[in-house]
């Protein structure tokens, strides 16, 4: 454990400067850079201390004979190299990382050892001064002794062991000390070492568990990354197939409102990709399609009994068609297209309970409406207001049907304000209540205006509503489907017009229906309402025949005043023979052609108009010359001609200034008779 090597050699004063013997006490312990045995560290626990090496033998000298007695001297080329190695050895520096031993062991002890000596006292290593020549000859160290005691060098060898027993004993309880002290801190290292082994084997145990846990935290990555492609894959076909409880508790149980309708929405959504599914494939559709059945019949009869409800408040005395259409209908469109695509059956039943109902509405609608405007005052015009009658008779009767006034006089010759009717096409229509307080006696364009003008209104209205509302149906099914809701409406319309025409001689009247009835039918091409030009043409039917009628009539009333002499003479009578001044007959003639003419201005030439208007005009030209032919003088005759036409030309509207009057026909009309008027000019 130490090294005594200032005491092997056989000075009798061994130089003790070189390598001064180690100062042991209870607290304190010599720091060195080496380790205290050149044999290294002690091995671990339950290994046995290393023998003494070869210098530590020469204590055992003094101990007497010994088993491993050497026979051979120590050679001094060994030694020296013993001791290069040594010096070298702790001469080198600690390695990279490598704690100092005396700071490692002052941590452990927990009080300080001792303080390091200076880097030139540690280099000094005691040199085996003496003995290093001694040959033992091939003797033990025994033998060598007993052999030697003639040699004169031996009483100084044995004096310096002598000696040197004697400082180690000395010195012995210092080395026992130093002993202590090393088996201490071989326990401690012992404990250190094991305390150290047990962490290792903890953080191998650690280590495992860290290398476990990232190998779960990969494993947990991967399915995480599994499992977000899954549910991008499934998410959608996942959420399409579950119902919300919250939506199928309001389908259920909740009212009927906007919320209701867009659980309805997002259910009916689902339902058609659960049946775009194949049940064969999918486990969960199988197990979704009975459950899906149950909420889908339980959604069609609520369906079915909300509109059965506003079907029926369609049937209360007073309601508003239209406001419960948009409100209670067309509000809810979805619920019955829903209906529609899962119960076709009952949809259909519906749209006829509904189609029922809106004939019902408005054929009881417009009866009522139909007896208020036959207790209207109208003029009645009859055979005796044609354009030949000597005096036409100014009754104030009405129609067959409707009840008789003896209203003012009017002229069924002149159109006045009559044409107001037709600029003012968006005027009000009058509704039944105001035409029950109406006393005021009006014309029959009055009374086809605003009947059929409400009538056209309406349709429009309820065939957007089934267009709209039905959609799912065909363009056929559409229009049928309207056709019978007004069909009873419609003849009741055809009805009324032709109790308005059939009996009348008004002209004009009945080419301001015509004309009303015209605007009426582009209204509907307009508005890509077809299903209403049957009714519109039905009518047309009924006011042209009667038109060519009256105006036949005027012509054979002209006609029968030429071929009657008597008549003739009484038109003219003897003053207006002799007189030049238009005959009256012509102002009647000239305010009928301009009350045609204004009414014609649009027209086309396929209108039956203008050959009526051209009859008229060929009985009137002749009736003027059947009349001037009574006049003697020459010149007094083409000046009755040239006042007649140009009364005629003043009244239709000869000026340029005038709007009353324009249109093709009008035009040639005016040159027409501006051509008679220069042919009797003087």
């Amino acid at each position: 454990m130490w090294r005594p090597g200032n005491w092997s050699t056989p000075s009798p004063q061994p130089s003790r400067s070189a390598s001064p013997p180690l100062q042991i006490n209870n607290n304190a312990i010599p720091q060195r850079s080496y380790a205290p045995s050149p044999l290294g560290r002690r091995p671990t626990t339950g290994a046995v201390r290393p023998p003494l090496n070869h210098r530590s033998s020469m204590l055992s000298l003094a101990g007497g004979n010994t088993p491993n007695m050497s026979t051979t001297s120590l050679p001094g080329q060994l030694i020296q190299q013993q001791g290069v190695g040594y010096r070298k050895a702790v001469s080198m520096p600690l390695p990279p990382g490598v704690r100092d031993p005396i700071g490692v062991l002052e941590g452990i002890l927990g009080v300080p050892v001792g303080m390091k000596e200076k880097a030139d006292s540690v280099d000094e290593i005691p040199k085996l001064e003496y003995g290093e020549g001694i040959d033992f000859g091939g003797l033990s160290l025994e033998e060598f002794v007993k052999a030697g005691t003639g040699d004169g060098n031996l009483p100084k060898i044995r004096e310096y062991n002598e000696q040197s027993v004697e400082d180690y004993e000395n010195e012995k309880e210092k080395f026992q000390d130093l002993h202590r002290s090393i088996k201490a801190c071989d326990e401690v290292l012992k404990s250190v070492e094991l305390y150290l082994s047990a962490f290792q084997t903890d953080l191998g145990t650690v280590s495992g568990e860290i290398e476990s846990l990232q190998n779960r935290s990969m494993n947990l990555n991967k399915q995480l990354e599994n499992r977000k492609a899954v549910e991008k894959l499934l998410g959608p076909i996942v959420d399409d197939i579950v119902l919300p409880p919250n939506d199928v508790r309001r389908l259920v149980e909740g009212d009927v409102n906007d919320t209701w309708v867009k659980a309805l929405y997002e259910t009916d959504r689902r339902i058609s990709a659960i049946e775009a599914k194949d049940p064969a494939k999918v486990k969960a559709v199988r197990e979704v399609l009975p459950e899906l059945e149950k909420i889908t019949h339980k959604t069609i009869e609520r369906v079915r009994d909300f509109f059965v409800s506003r079907i029926k408040a369609l049937r209360t005395p007073g309601a508003n068609a239209q406001l419960i259409q948009q409100q209670g209908f067309l509000q809810y469109q979805q619920l019955f297209h829903f209906m529609a695509n899962h119960h076709s059956q009952l949809a259909e039943e519906i749209a006829q309970a509904y189609t029922n109902t809106m004939r019902w509405y408005y054929s009881t609608y417009f009866q009522r409406y139909h007896k208020t405007f036959e207790k209207l005052k109208l003029h009645t015009m009859d055979k005796n207001d044609v354009l030949g009658h000597e005096e036409p008779t100014r009754n104030g009767g009405i129609m067959p049907s409707l009840k008789g006034s003896s209203g003012p006089t009017y002229d069924p010759f002149n159109i006045g304000r009559r044409i107001e009717i037709l600029r003012n096409r968006t005027a009000p229509i009058m509704t039944a209540y105001q035409a029950e307080d109406d006393k005021t006696t009006h014309y029959p364009e009055y009374h086809f205006r605003h009947f059929n003008a409400a009538l056209i209104e309406n349709g429009s209205s309820e065939y957007t509503f089934i267009s709209e509302f039905f959609a799912h149906k065909k363009y056929d099914q559409i229009s049928h489907m309207f056709n019978q809701i007004f069909e009873q409406a419609f003849n009741l319309g055809k009805a009324f017009t032709k109790s308005l025409t059939d009996n009348t001689f008004d002209s004009l009247g009945l080419l301001i229906c015509v004309r009303l009835n015209q605007y009426a039918l582009f209204e509907m091409q307009k508005r890509r309402i077809p299903a209403a030009e049957g009714y519109l043409n039905a009518t047309n039917m009924l006011l042209w025949p009667r038109f060519q009628i009256v105006m036949d009539a005027h012509c054979e009333s002209l006609r029968r005043v030429n071929t009657n002499s008597r008549m003739l003479t009484a038109v003219s009578g003897p003053a207006s023979r002799q007189s030049a001044a238009p005959h009256f007959l012509t102002q009647r003639f000239a305010s009928l052609l301009q009350g045609i003419l204004s009414l014609s201005a649009e027209a086309g030439d396929d209108e039956p108009v203008q050959n009526s208007v051209g009859r008229l005009r060929s009985d009137f030209e002749a009736f003027l010359t059947r009349l001037s032919s009574g006049i003697s003088d020459p010149r007094k005759r083409e000046r009755f001609l040239f006042n007649n036409y140009s009364l005629i030309l003043t009244i239709i509207g000869v000026s340029s200034h005038s709007n009353d009057t324009d249109g093709k026909l009008a035009v040639e009309q005016k040159q027409h008779f501006e051509a008679l008027k220069s042919a009797f000019r003087e």
